[in-house]
């Protein structure tokens, strides 16, 4: 039995790890700081990806700015981008791929029929469906808001057949609202019985993009919030321009998002990406590594699916200014590693 002066002299001992214990050190002891870590990891190391292309195109010459890639259950990958067309109009494109590198053109989505289109997203729905979203502007340009397509299936996605369509009113910016991410997708048991619970940036005060969510309810309504929480966690590092583009990813049980983040308003050069902690709230400044050296990295998207050889893989996308692009690698740069 423990006598006194050694009952002592462990209380002590305790009180004395607990005053050397700093408060970020206990910060950092959150349960999602090693997945964070191994995601960044994977993130940054462009240079040691499994597969990589820089300046992305699809067999038609068009650039895949902007790009999304999803699993296609049947096989192979989906992914829809968008390009500016000669007529000086974004519009939106699907692809398909075997491989995450190479892609194929299927077709337009949006743009010629609906004004300019960019900045898409898409996920496939519990039913099979996929739900599309994107950033629509008017024929003439201005009244910047956010679009949703639904398609009944993988036939209907490749053929254009558009099954339910809601454009967004903005709730939150007389300016723009606009780069959607989906977070999820609830069918009760339909689409016309749904929730999809939804990211997006608006232009607050007409001035600085920032961070909204939002509910499309049964796709005829819509309702979001501002987010100040996860602005927050990029001004902490000095972010003085935009916060905008972001995706999410559910990685070793957590769930982490990718942002962008803009240090000098207007300067195109100073876009980095973040890696967001949604269970604490934090966010981690990325040093992503290329073959070149890029510097600016935007339009953040991740994907966790299966590698072409069957291996769990995440598959990443940024956009490289040319404001911060080594030679050769400005434009849209996919690359996927497996773990």
């Amino acid at each position: 039995m423990p006598t006194k002066p050694m009952l002592v002299a462990a209380l002590a001992a305790a009180l004395l790890a607990t005053a050397l214990t700093t408060p970020a050190e206990a910060k950092q002891a959150a349960p999602s700081d090693p997945a964070r870590a191994e995601l960044r990891g994977l993130l940054e190391n462009v240079v040691g990806a499994t597969g990589k292309r820089y300046n992305t195109r699809d067999d038609a010459g068009h650039v895949m700015d902007t790009v999304k890639i999803i699993q296609d259950t049947t096989g192979g990958y989906l992914a829809v981008s968008h390009h500016l067309a000669p007529d000086g109009h974004f519009r939106v494109n699907l692809a398909t791929s075997t491989d995450l590198l190479n892609w194929h053109w299927e077709r337009e989505l949006a743009g010629s029929n609906t004004g300019p289109a960019s900045q898409p997203t898409i996920a496939q729905a519990p039913n099979g469906g996929f739900v599309l979203a994107w950033e629509q502007e008017k024929p003439g340009g201005g009244d910047n808001h956010l679009a949703f397509r639904y398609y009944a299936n993988r036939a209907d996605l490749l053929a254009g057949r558009v099954g339910r369509s809601f454009d967004a009113p903005r709730r939150l910016s007389s300016c723009a609202e606009g780069t959607p991410n989906i977070y999820k997708i609830t069918l009760s048991p339909d689409i016309d019985h749904s929730t999809i619970d939804l990211g997006g940036h608006f232009w607050w005060n007409c001035d600085r993009d920032r961070q909204q969510r939002g509910t499309l309810t049964n796709f005829n309504s819509w309702s979001t919030a501002a987010q100040p929480n996860v602005d927050n966690a990029l001004l902490h590092w000095g972010v003085g321009g935009n916060i905008g583009d972001r995706d999410q990813v559910a990685f070793r049980d957590f769930g982490f998002g990718l942002i962008e983040g803009q240090f000098t308003k207007g300067d195109f050069g100073s876009w980095r990406t973040f890696v967001y902690d949604y269970q604490t709230g934090n966010a981690d400044q990325t040093t992503i590594r290329t073959d070149g050296g890029s510097t600016a990295f935007a339009n953040p998207t991740v994907t966790a699916l299966r590698a072409p050889n069957g291996a769990p893989a995440l598959v990443f996308t940024l956009f490289v200014p040319s404001e911060g692009a080594a030679p050769g690698e400005a434009g849209e740069l996919v690359y996927y590693k497996t773990y």
